[in-house]
């Protein structure tokens, strides 16, 4: 990866990545894709094991280049003393380090937080665990499905009396990177002023917790446990999937419909032929309209089921009622709004072939971030990041021999 270009927002920030998988990864990708210089540190041989997971191409994870996008690879055997001591001065010249090792691991390699913090006072530490780095759980392993069950969400998912199902993404450890991330560029902040560095904790369940919206207070405040709804969304009226026409030898098609607005309500039941609805007093707001919600969804799944989803999509749309379908990413790649938000991008790999993957988010308007290319080769940065920090290249063919780097 070439140098930090001056035109982005993290430029001259250096990060250190032990994670691997999922959390820790999503989390310091996001730093490399606003010019931060992501060094990422695997196992020697094996590498990350997301080089291997879900649709493989040529032996590499098409994920992968997702996931590693913007990171240099350096490949070095943490258990090893020459490892870990090149962490060590690897972190002494860094602003964050980013792990997601089960507590207590990086303490056994001697790179714990007191260890690396003493050689380097301003250093911030993400640390993403499935429980945290304190109380009775901290020492269980714990993988994203686990904090998605413990955090409430997987119990919520599906459909009443149906065994609960998870979201069909990694969702715990994404929003679990993402609460890291925050709290990075909260001590970032912080260390303009004191000069400090500190660590963020950050768990699994906690960040799966954190969008659980009025989950506990309706409990403690009105004894009440929300229970699955399948497509809906619980007092809020209308909120749902709708079956549509199919023709003859057509999968059943559906629409997602929000008219839980007080006007937006009156106005999906004058486009559906249902003014009386529109006009009932009992309906004018959410409340309500959420203790006859099986009427509302039933007028409105009547009408349409009489008509193909383009449309219901054209009709809802033109009396301005936000509605939508299931994107397949097949519709993703296809559809005119994502890429004039180039929201899907082209890269080449190394081969010269061409790969869609998704764009950059969040979007600054003057200092945007932006990707270099797919995922790095395993070790592909070796040679350069010793280099860096001043170990010759004898020294260098002598660490490979026993398997170091």
């Amino acid at each position: 990866m070439a140098a930090s270009d001056d035109a982005q927002a993290l430029a001259g920030l250096k990060v250190v990545e032990l994670g691997q998988l999922i959390a820790g990864p999503f989390a310091s990708k996001l730093l490399g894709e606003f010019g931060a210089d992501v060094i990422k540190i695997e196992p020697p041989g094996t590498g990350d094991p997301l080089r291997k997971w879900r649709v493989l191409k040529d032996g590499t994870s098409l994920w992968w280049h997702v996931q590693t996008r913007n990171k240099r690879s350096l490949a070095l055997d943490l258990r090893s003393e020459e490892g870990q001591e090149i962490v060590r001065r690897l972190v002494d010249e860094a602003d964050i380090v980013i792990e997601n090792f089960r507590p207590g691991t990086l303490e056994k390699w001697g790179l714990g937080w007191e260890t690396l913090s003493e050689r380097n006072p301003g250093l911030i530490m993400v640390r993403i665990s499935g429980y945290g780095q304190t109380g009775p759980y901290r020492d269980r392993p714990g993988f994203g499905v686990i904090g998605e069950a413990m955090g409430g969400l997987r119990y919520l998912s599906g459909h009443p009396d149906q065994p609960s199902v998870r979201v069909g993404i990694s969702i715990g450890d994404s929003l679990s990177a993402l609460y890291g991330i925050i709290g990075a560029l909260l001590a970032l902040q912080e260390r303009h002023r004191s000069g400090r560095g500190q660590y963020i904790d950050v768990a699994l369940y906690e960040s799966v917790f954190a969008m659980m919206e009025s989950l506990i207070p309706e409990y403690d405040g009105a004894e009440v446990i929300r229970e699955p709804s399948g497509s809906a969304l619980p007092g809020i009226t209308p909120s749902n999937a709708y079956p549509c026409a199919s023709g003859d030898g057509d999968s059943e098609e559906y629409v997602l419909i929000a008219g839980n607005g007080d006007s937006i309500f009156k106005r999906l039941m004058t486009a559906i032929g249902r003014q009386d609805l529109a006009d009932d007093p009992r309906f004018a707001h959410n409340d309500g309209r959420s203790r006859h919600a099986d009427l509302i969804d039933g007028a409105i799944a009547d009408w349409t089921r009489r008509h193909r989803r383009d449309y219901v999509l054209d009709v809802l749309e033109s009396a301005h009622v936000p509605v939508g379908y299931p994107y397949t990413a097949k519709d993703i790649v296809s559809d005119p709004h994502y890429l004039a938000r180039e929201m899907i991008e082209t890269i080449r790999l190394g081969d010269g072939e061409s790969l869609k993957v998704p764009g950059v988010l969040p979007k600054l308007s003057r200092t945007p971030g932006r990707i270099q290319g797919g995922g790095p080769a395993l070790g592909q940065h070796t040679r350069d990041v010793l280099d860096e920090l001043g170990i010759d290249r004898e020294t260098q063919a002598k660490m490979r021999e026993r398997g170091v780097i």
